[in-house]
């Protein structure tokens, strides 16, 4: 019978060949990330022959990042981190950085932490192109969210979309699905319901100032910021020149896309914002109105979206 010592000690030989770290050694030597990490840092090979773990770990972690699609499926040893090398006391260790996708989840988490009035449907919230409907009413709506996810993902400039059409046609369906298609490839942003908006932002003037304050900065520097239903809530001059014309300023200045659904046309948009209420009564300023299209029209893609009510299919 043979000792458990002897098994064992067999088993750990088979598991630490020598000659097959040495090989398995040489081709991490060779490879295009090691390679840059030596001739960038002046780091000798005698360095890394000492820390095949580390090198291994190093180009692994790297190699999954490359074929990475969410952060879910992150196979990493720490998830949403990716190793870089340094040299210390004649040997490479690890240094983990977070990767853009955790990133950008912090940065998503932080801003819904700021703004709390989303008020969108479960259902939406979790929408996906795959579970769309393709009709004749809906078919260029998604060709032009289909191609803005493409700019986007690949870093290219774009304008935002302005969706717009009858009630229960797909227009929020149709957003948020362009932003958990962007999600994936690490994008960060945030879809708002504009009546909801209005109140948070009221309360929040009430309440505290610096509030105020840093959801209009979450809402002017967020990548994609969806405005959900804009043109239903009653306007007050606060609201259209403190809110909604500081973000789409500020939105328009550092090219970030914006995406809009609403009942409305563009023109009716605009005539829309034409008015304010203060004290019950009606205040028309067509300059005003027409400033704040300034920050819409030339930056979106209008697209009407057509079809039957699906709220009630």
């Amino acid at each position: 019978m043979k000792k458990a010592g002897n098994v064992i000690s067999s088993k750990m030989k088979e598991r630490i060949d020598p000659s097959k770290i040495e090989k398995q050694l040489s081709t991490l030597l060779k490879h295009p990330l090691v390679v840059k990490y030596m001739v960038e840092n002046d780091v000798p090979q005698s360095s890394l022959k000492n820390s095949y773990s580390q090198l291994s770990q190093f180009v692994q972690e790297n190699e999954n990042c490359k074929h990475c699609f969410s952060l879910n499926a992150c196979p990493n040893l720490i998830k949403g981190h990716y190793p870089s090398l340094r040299e210390y006391g004649g040997y490479v260790e690890l240094a983990m950085h977070e990767c853009s996708k955790l990133k950008a989840k912090k940065e998503e988490e932080w801003r819904k932490s700021l703004i709390q009035c989303h008020d969108i449907s479960l259902d939406v919230q979790k929408a996906t192109f795959e579970a769309i409907e393709l009709d004749n009413g809906r078919a260029k709506a998604l060709d032009v969210a289909l191609e803005f996810c493409l700019k986007v993902a690949n870093g290219q400039p774009t304008k935002g979309i302005y969706l717009w059409g009858p009630f229960g046609t797909g227009k929020s369906y149709i957003a948020s699905a362009i932003l958990n298609t962007l999600a994936e490839h690490g994008i960060s942003s945030l879809m708002v319901h504009m009546s909801a908006l209005a109140s948070e932002m009221r309360d929040a003037v009430a309440n505290n100032k610096a509030s105020v304050n840093s959801k209009l900065e979450a809402l002017s520097s967020v990548p994609i910021l969806v405005m959900d239903d804009i043109g239903v809530e009653n306007l007050t001059p606060w609201l259209r020149d403190g809110v909604l014309s500081v973000v789409l300023h500020s939105r328009a200045s550092n090219q970030l896309p914006t995406i809009y659904t609403s009942n409305l046309t563009l023109d009716e948009l605009e005539e829309w914002l034409c008015y304010t209420q203060v004290n019950g009564y009606d205040q028309h300023e067509p300059l005003k109105g027409k400033r704040i299209m300034e920050r819409i029209r030339p930056y979106v893609i209008p697209v009407e979206v057509k079809g039957r009510n699906r709220r009630y299919s």
